[in-house]
């Protein structure tokens, strides 16, 4: 039985690295940070910001509200403060349905079948 290699899960990531992953600039991140009291990343001993998966979560929750659906960013606080379990519920359910479709995407072009 071959061994399979574990994957390494990250634990912490820098504000560069969360930017690249909404593809913004890391001054709107440090800007959400002052904004929303949701967005608490640990810092370490240098002062650099290290979010969490959480955190990243957090962040994407503003993303989708501020970005995608368009508020304004006190309509953003305010249906935080409403409604954040069901909105944050829904990110979470989009992100899953996202990883889903790279999955698929991912086997089908693995099995070389191009798409009709």
């Amino acid at each position: 039985m071959p061994y399979k290699e574990r994957d390494i899960e990250k634990k912490y990531f820098s504000i560069g690295e969360v930017a690249a992953i909404f593809k913004v600039a890391p001054s709107l991140i440090r800007y959400w940070e002052g904004e929303f009291e949701m967005i608490n990343p640990k810092k370490d001993k240098k002062g650099n910001r290290r979010f969490t998966k959480e955190d990243i979560e957090k962040i994407r929750y503003i993303y989708q509200l501020v970005k995608v659906k368009g508020f304004t960013l006190q309509g953003a606080q305010e249906a935080i403060k409403k409604d954040q379990s069901k909105v944050f519920d829904k990110v979470q359910m989009i992100d899953k349905l996202h990883q889903i479709k790279k999955f698929l995407v991912n086997i089908r072009d693995t099995m070389h079948v191009k798409p009709e």
